[in-house]
């Protein structure tokens, strides 16, 4: 069974890139890498491709290992594989979480969204995402808020745990 990441958290950012992994990502990093053993650390894959995203996504061992066995699933020199190609193996960074639980995000990574004095942590299920909080409020909350205001006021979330009507 897949651990999956769980939560949300606002983290500083030192002048270096060093930003500490909420405790509970880490865990899930843990047993999400095939090769992590007490006294090592984890390894991840960060992806910043795609100039529609604004954060980065980052994906355990596990998680990219099952995005790469369906993107070598695909027909090869298709523009489909090309790209897919491009984003996960060409556009990523594989790094680790280091001896005191921080994660080292590179200069190029942190211009890419912007990410100066703090970051926002928050759990994709079995990815977690990095942003800049204030990228993340004015964006992906106000879109979600959006989103919600557009539906009924007793409208149950849970309902979508049922799949699609007519399915």
């Amino acid at each position: 069974m897949v651990r999956r990441f769980r939560g949300e958290s606002h983290h500083k950012v030192d002048s270096k890139g060093r930003v500490s992994i909420p405790a509970s990502f880490r865990r899930v990093l843990e047993a999400a890498d095939p090769n992590w053993t007490e006294g090592l650390n984890p390894e991840l894959v960060i992806v910043y491709g795609d100039h529609r995203r604004n954060y980065l996504e980052c994906y355990t061992m596990e998680a990219i290992e099952e995005v790469d066995a369906k993107i070598d699933a695909l027909p090869r020199g298709s523009m489909e594989r090309k790209m897919l190609q491009r984003l996960f193996h060409g556009q990523s960074y594989p790094t680790n979480v280091d001896e005191t639980g921080r994660l080292v995000l590179p200069a190029k990574l942190r211009q890419k969204i912007g990410l100066e004095a703090e970051a926002f942590f928050i759990a994709a299920g079995d990815t977690f995402q990095v942003w800049k909080p204030e990228t993340y409020e004015q964006e992906e909350l106000a879109k979600t808020e959006e989103w919600l205001d557009e539906l009924p006021e007793d409208f149950d979330p849970l309902s979508f745990l049922d799949g699609p009507k007519g399915a």
